[in-house]
């Protein structure tokens, strides 16, 4: 009974004969990848983890180290003093566009190359090796786990990446980088070797969302004023080119890389991240913008879109001896999105009997149901039906709605009272 999870695997299904896009190949190592692998995965505030498709083959983070690279210079320096070297405009230029400002050299953005580059040297280290063993721990930290480099993909990089030393040496020259233009390139090429997962990916954007502190592991990585100024770069900047449409359209704070990677946040609510190597036109993994294009909708996703009521949703799970039978009791309230449909299904899980019995759903104080917690809730009472379970909710309006040509496999009342006395009664 996941009905996260089954989103997931719809959505996977849905997309994985999409063939568009192309694997990068300017970075030779990287043309080996294959253009079917194809992972989502999601962690929630909860630290819950749900996942569909290829999530725990390794690939390299890329520029998705940009944003969690950002979040240490601002720990170590504060954001007075990142601002004086890197802006934070949107350039609407490409990753790797010379993007430097007027008369300082200063780049755009952290979440171009030349802005990437200038915040890896602002790390504070003694030397390039502990500024690299800084940055490792802190993106190791964001993961909850421990983090290596691939060495092949670093040593690829290394031979072709003679236009990020150029970058370097332009904002040497301009006097916004201070350090070692060879040093800092080579450091900027290994952050961007580290290798992750899709899974890796969900938790470390589920980290900034909840405001630097890892869901998982329980670990503040950053402060949560990083966390939000990290987040609100990636919402501006973090898709290049293609960041007026994806915020237009998806509507998340997020960040590409082109070995395939895609993180996004919710802010309090999750951390999702997709891998599939084919880019579009922009250098953005073609699958994984079109997954989240369709759970930001199906699940109201974007942040502009008007939040639901924040008090507690599940305001009562308990198991019942209602005349002389054991009944699993939810009751909810206000408007159901992602995060409280997402507290629903748990609250069930707990409530429902551990031999065939009875389970009601008390929506009657429910507003409002997006459309997909609202199929959610109906696959969770198809479950509890398929184990021998029957199932009753009590609602003033129709929210929850058997697929067309299916029956329905729970009874439906206008109150609680009602629910609970077909519980008995049957």
């Amino acid at each position: 009974m996941d009905p996260v999870t089954d989103s997931l695997d719809e959505v996977h299904r849905r997309l994985s004969g999409l063939r568009d896009g192309a694997v990068a190949d300017y970075i030779p190592e990287l043309a080996g990848a294959d253009p079917d692998d194809f992972g989502i995965a999601l962690v929630s505030m909860a630290g819950h983890s749900y996942r569909a498709g290829t999530t725990d083959k390794p690939f390299t983070l890329q520029s998705v180290s940009k944003p969690f690279v950002y979040a240490l210079a601002l720990s170590d320096l504060g954001v007075d003093e990142v601002l004086r070297r890197v802006g934070v405009e949107p350039s609407g230029d490409a990753f790797n566009a010379i993007s430097l400002e007027s008369g300082t050299g200063r780049p755009a953005n952290p979440m171009i190359n030349a802005g990437a580059i200038a915040t890896t040297a602002l790390v504070r280290a003694g030397s390039a090796e502990e500024r690299f063993r800084r940055i490792l721990d802190r993106l190791s930290a964001f993961a909850g786990r421990t983090l290596d480099v691939d060495e092949a993909v670093h040593a690829s990089e290394a031979a072709t990446g003679d236009r990020n030393r150029a970058l370097a040496y332009l904002m040497r020259s301009a006097g916004s980088l201070r350090a070692d233009p060879e040093e800092t390139a080579d450091t900027y090429f290994r952050q961007c070797a580290v290798r992750v997962t899709a899974a890796d990916l969900a938790v470390m954007a589920a980290t900034l969302a909840d405001g630097g502190r890892n869901p998982v592991t329980g670990v503040q990585v950053v402060a949560e004023p990083d966390a939000v100024r990290t987040l609100a770069v990636m919402a501006t900047c973090g898709m290049y080119d293609a960041a007026g449409r994806w915020m237009l359209d998806v509507g998340l704070p997020a960040k590409s890389g082109v070995s395939g990677g895609l993180i996004a946040a919710g802010p309090a609510r999750f951390g999702v991240a997709v891998y599939s190597p084919p880019l579009d036109a922009s250098g953005n993994p073609v699958r994984g913008v079109a997954a989240l294009g369709v759970l930001s909708e199906r699940f109201g996703l974007h942040i502009m879109h008007r939040p639901g009521l924040r008090a507690a949703t599940v305001t009562g799970a308990e198991r019942l001896a209602y005349d002389g039978r054991d009944i699993g009791l939810v009751t909810a309230q206000g408007v159901l999105e992602f995060t409280e449909f997402e507290a629903l299904v748990h609250a069930v899980r707990e409530v429902t009997p551990t031999v065939p019995g009875r389970v009601v759903l008390d929506l009657t104080a429910v507003t409002e149901v997006l459309p997909g917690p609202a199929a959610g809730m109906a696959a969770v009472l198809d479950d509890l039906a398929e184990r021998g379970h029957r199932a009753a909710v009590a609602a003033q309006e129709p929210f929850v709605r058997a697929d067309a040509g299916r029956p329905r496999t729970w009874e439906v009342f206008r109150t609680r009272q009602e629910a609970l006395a077909w519980c008995a009664s049957g």
